[in-house]
Formats: structure tokens, C-alpha cells, sequence
């Protein structure tokens, strides 16, 4: 009996106290994508699981997942971050025994039809220990010494590294640098840095493009720039971006209306349409509103993460939330940029959109690590508001 009423009383502080707009906004922005991923897989042929099923799945575990973020202690957790840092290495290090490809990389495991993207879920512990790591050095007085500085790069090239050597995965591994970028910027960095780390960059850039990347991935990068020197002809690495913005401004004001988009229901017209490429599907046949709409939901959640960031106690968390809404900011941004043709085409999901497991989970995960950080005490300065 008692544990009966722990358990509601548990169910009801969390109705009170968890950030219960942040969880609906999420919940909502996922509906809307199960919506659209429904009118695209109708006339996609889905041997083994099915895309609506996977993702339906995928949201309950993130809800839950999200309850339970809800409670942690991001202090405590903080505290294992070379337990974290270790782990992330170790997960993404499956890859090499048992990883498997997909959009050409190999940066899936597989269990029976489902995949998951280890680099993915490191998203989440990267945040905490980048987070961590600022906080502690802001503490000492010490986050603008350069060894400092340096240390942090370091964690963060690792893992860079290890996702471009073991799974050659360059979008998930960009991604890391974007959070790193707008986390250290929230944290105090001073503006000489970031001038120095784009004249390093600048200086090595040669190098880095020799070693780290390969050829498809230098031309991905330097399409959306030099058009006529990377695909002339258009047939190579802007075939797809080309379809992708014909079928945005088939869309209109209004769109063609579920399940009528010309190349959204094509087979093989606009390649990962339902995962990389669901903002073109939305364009087409939802149009300019529902775009909109997609655009409204992934910015309102942005807002939210920083305003409790914000409203939190302590260094620490504000740094998360600013770095999982850096995460949300860096996705959408280069998401929806590839499908207009303006960003680089690398391979990333829309968050809480598009079709994947692993994104989806991650995401409800991330945001779950905001609520937790609003159900802590707040500063006196606030209790009034």
C-alpha cells in the first residue's frame, strides 16, 4: 500500500513540478511527424518493421524516458562524466565489431529490424560533460586559461574522431562541434578564442580535408558554394537537393494535401524523405503552413530550454539546457538548410520530425534533462515570478 501512494505521489509531483509545456511541444512536434511519415511510407514498400510502429515505439520510450530525466540530479550525474566520456568511446567503439551501414556509413546497430545510432545517443552525455567541464572551470576562475580551453577541445575531438573514423558518420560528428561552439560562447568564453580557433582552423583546414574527410564528403560540403565545380551537371550530390526544393514549392501556401505530393509519394523521387528529407514532404504537401508550423514547435522548444536555463540555480544547468538547445538549434538549422539547398547535405534528422528511433529517444531524453533541471529549487531572485 504504501508503495501505491509513493508511486501517486511521485505521478503527482511530476504533473506539478516537471515542465509539462516542454513535454507537449515535444509530444506535438513528434505527432505532427507521425502524421506526415504515415502519408509517406503508404506507398513506400517497408519490408520488415514498420516506420509508423518504430516511431510510435520510439515516442513512448522517449515519454518515458523523459519522466525519468525528469528526476535525475543533474549534479550527481555530472559528477560520473568520465564514466560518460568513457562510455560514449566504448558505444561508438561497437561499431567496429558490429555496426552496420546506412546512407553510407556504418553507424547502425542492429537488432532484429531495429537500428540504433550509438553516436546519436552520445548526444546527451556529450552535453552534461562538456557541461561539466565549463562549469567547473568557471567556478576556478580559470574557463579562459588556455590549458583549460584546451582540455575541452580535446574531449570534444575524440569523440569527433572516433565517430569519423569508426562509423564515418560526418553529419552526428558536426553536430558536436555546433553544441561546443554556442555551449562555450553561453559559458563566458571570450570573443580572442573563437578568433583564434577559426585562424587555427583556417591554417589546418588543408590538412583536415586530407585526413579526416573523403572526397563525397568534401563535395557535400562545398555544393551548396561552388555549385558548378562540385556537380555541374547536376546530377551527382544536388540531384536530391534539387528534388527536394521543386517539391517545397510545389507546396504553395497550402500544400497538395496529404498523401497527393507528386514526388512525395514517388518512389525514389526524393531519397530519405520520411528521415533527412521530411521537411521537403511537409513543403509538399502540407505547403508555406505547415512548414511554418514545424519551424513554430522546433522554436518554441528552443525557448523553452533556454528560459529555464535561464530561471535555473546554477552554472550547471543553464549549460545544459543551452547545450540541448543548441542541439535542437544546430539540427533544424542544418536540417532544414540541406532541403532548401543552402546547407551542406550531411545527413541529419529533423528533431522530433523525422523518421529514427535513435533521434527521437535522444531528443525526449535531452528535453527531459531540461525538466529535471526546472523541478530543482530555484534561486531566490525567482521563487516570485
Amino acid at each position: 500500500m504504501e508503495a501505491v501512494i509513493a508511486f501517486f505521489r511521485g505521478v503527482l509531483r511530476f504533473l506539478r513540478e516537471a515542465d509539462m509545456l516542454l513535454l507537449l511541444l515535444s509530444i506535438g512536434s513528434t505527432i505532427f511527424g507521425l502524421v506526415i511519415i504515415s502519408s509517406i511510407v503508404a506507398n513506400m514498400d517497408t519490408r520488415g518493421a514498420n516506420p509508423v510502429n518504430v516511431q510510435i515505439g520510439a515516442m513512448v520510450i522517449g515519454i518515458l524516458l523523459y519522466v525519468l530525466f525528469s528526476y535525475v540530479d543533474i549534479d550527481i550525474i555530472s559528477d560520473k562524466s568520465r564514466f560518460l566520456f568513457v562510455f560514449s568511446i566504448l558505444l561508438i567503439a561497437t561499431l567496429l565489431v558490429w555496426g552496420e551501414g546506412a546512407g553510407g556509413n556504418r553507424a547502425w546497430l542492429r537488432f532484429f529490424d531495429i537500428g540504433i545510432q550509438p553516436a546519436e545517443v552520445t548526444k546527451v552525455p556529450f552535453i552534461i560533460i562538456v557541461a561539466r567541464m565549463i562549469a567547473t572551470y568557471k567556478e576556478q576562475k580559470t574557463l579562459n586559461n588556455f590549458m583549460s580551453l584546451l582540455k575541452i577541445v580535446l574531449v570534444v575531438a575524440i569523440l569527433f574522431v572516433t565517430v569519423m573514423v569508426v562509423s564515418d558518420d560526418m553529419g552526428t560528428a558536426l553536430i558536436y562541434i555546433g553544441i561546443l561552439v554556442i555551449m562555450l560562447f553561453a559559458g563566458g568564453v571570450k570573443l580572442r578564442w573563437f578568433l583564434i580557433a577559426i585562424a587555427a582552423i583556417t591554417i589546418l583546414l588543408p590538412l583536415v580535408w586530407e585526413i579526416v574527410f573523403t572526397q563525397v564528403q568534401i563535395n557535400r560540403i562545398l555544393a551548396p558554394f561552388v555549385p558548378e565545380q562540385v556537380d555541374p551537371n547536376r546530377t551527382g550530390v544536388l540531384w536530391q537537393v534539387d528534388r527536394s526544393v521543386e517539391a517545397i514549392a510545389a507546396g504553395g501556401i497550402l500544400g497538395q494535401g496529404l498523401g497527393n505530393g507528386r514526388l512525395t509519394q514517388t518512389p525514389g523521387a526524393i531519397p530519405a524523405h520520411h528521415t533527412d528529407f521530411i521537411f521537403s514532404a511537409v513543403g509538399e504537401e502540407l505547403g508555406f503552413i505547415g512548414c511554418l508550423v514545424v519551424i513554430l514547435l522546433l522554436t518554441a522548444i528552443i525557448v523553452r530550454c533556454f528560459y529555464v536555463g535561464i530561471r535555473s540555480n546554477n552554472t550547471l544547468g543553464m549549460l545544459v539546457c543551452v547545450g540541448v538547445a543548441a542541439m535542437i538549434i544546430v539540427q533544424t538549422v542544418e536540417n532544414i538548410g540541406m532541403t532548401l539547398g543552402f546547407m551542406p547535405v550531411i545527413g541529419i534528422t529533423l528533431p522530433f520530425f523525422s523518421y529514427g528511433g535513435s533521434s527521437i529517444v535522444t531528443c525526449f531524453a535531452a528535453v527531459g534533462l531540461v525538466s529535471g533541471i526546472k523541478m530543482r529549487p530555484k534561486p531566490m531572485r525567482f521563487r516570485n515570478l
